[in-house]
């Protein structure tokens, strides 16, 4: 099973609140697992984090981790670390983008938060796959 619209909007909702809770202008992606947007909600964020958003669902989708723990494994690469950062169209490995699994435990998408901190982003995204699971 791919992530659906229905519950890409689930995800969406519960992160929209999440980040309305914490009074922060975030840009919120998410994708299926073959890292194709299906959802995105841009709440008074600045233009440049939507890209982020979207890169940090792509990355955790595509590569089946969340974004941060992609960055920790593409920093113990080192010198091919800059391959691995601009393989797929380029990836963006801070927190923030979580991966969606359904019930059997299959990843269905990536769910991802940009513009407040790294932390705040995590537990936005957090709220989102909350949702769903």
């Amino acid at each position: 099973m791919n992530l659906t619209y229905s519950v890409a909007a689930k995800a969406l909702d519960a992160a929209i609140k999440k980040a309305n809770s914490l009074h922060i202008p975030v840009s919120i992606a998410l994708v299926d697992n073959g890292g194709h947007l299906v959802s995105f909600g841009r709440l008074d964020s600045v233009y440049g984090v939507i890209d982020f958003a979207i890169k940090k669902a792509r990355t955790a989708a595509m590569f089946g981790v969340d974004s941060d723990i992609m960055g920790t494994i593409i920093a113990g690469a080192e010198m091919h670390g800059y391959g691995m950062i601009n393989a797929n169209g380029g990836l963006l490995t801070i927190a923030g983008g979580v991966v969606l699994k359904n019930k059997d435990g299959h990843i269905i998408g990536a769910i991802a938060s940009s513009g407040g901190s790294p932390e705040q982003d995590q537990e936005i995204a957090m709220a989102g796959a909350a949702a769903i699971s």
